[in-house]
């Protein structure tokens, strides 16, 4: 059983310009939400679909996936405090579809509207493998460390850093119980989906992911997803 976890509970702060969080812009006709939802729906290994969602978005959810046929939905979870709390809010929604532990869950971004099919079927069979997995992109920039922002403390070797992306899975039994186990404080100060599942000796699978599938933070961010999609003659 391999089932997504689509995290939409954020607010996106970086883009208040806009009347409502990020992954619910409507671009083409469509809000952004959705374009990742389509590419869950059709991929023939992911059979069941979790949205975490504030609810008063639940029913403009509801709305689109009506619209758009999407018949693997199975349910929603509250948005948590942080990241991680709608993370774990969604490991516990989804636990009635669990029939092993070792069932896959895949945890991605509402905001990342180009997910494709080879980036999932890399993602399940890194699961699969080991604990877990996640795409990732090489630095192109010189980086330095610095304590202050205003000087440089150490120089950090570009070829041993990658920039982390999603979707990321986990085998669920594992992940779910280092949930159950940490703390408000632990889940609260978590910044990456397989950070917690790192620190606590689950082996992460690395696997190349795309430049293209960015995620949509910034006002530059929307207007390049639009330019894509007009490349696309969406």
């Amino acid at each position: 059983m391999n089932i997504a976890i689509i995290l939409a509970g954020g607010v996106g702060s970086r883009m208040k310009t806009m009347d409502r969080p990020k992954q619910y812009i409507e671009v083409k006709g469509r809000p952004i939400i959705s374009y990742c939802l389509q590419t869950f729906q059709e991929h023939k290994n992911i059979q069941e679909i979790y949205i975490v969602a504030d609810e008063s978005w639940q029913d403009y959810i509801s709305g689109w996936i009506a619209k758009e046929h999407i018949s693997k939905f199975r349910g929603f979870a509250p948005a948590g405090k942080s990241r991680q709390h709608s993370i774990y809010n969604g490991l516990v929604a989804c636990e009635k579809s669990i029939r092993q532990p070792e069932d896959i869950v895949i945890l991605h971004d509402a905001a990342r509207p180009f997910v494709t099919r080879e980036i999932i079927d890399a993602c399940i069979l890194g699961a699969t493998e080991l604990d877990g997995a996640m795409p990732v992109i090489t630095i192109k920039d010189t980086v330095y460390r610095s304590t202050d922002g205003k000087s440089i403390a150490s120089l950090l070797e570009r070829s041993e850093l990658f920039a982390g992306q999603a979707p990321e899975s986990f085998r669920y039994g594992k992940y779910r119980k280092i949930h159950d186990e940490a703390s408000d404080e632990e889940l609260m100060n978590t910044r990456g989906s397989s950070e917690i599942a790192y620190k606590h000796g689950m082996e992460i699978r690395l696997f190349e992911g795309a430049e293209r599938n960015f995620k949509i933070t910034t006002m530059e961010d929307l207007t390049n997803f639009e330019a894509e999609l007009n490349k696309e003659g969406i």
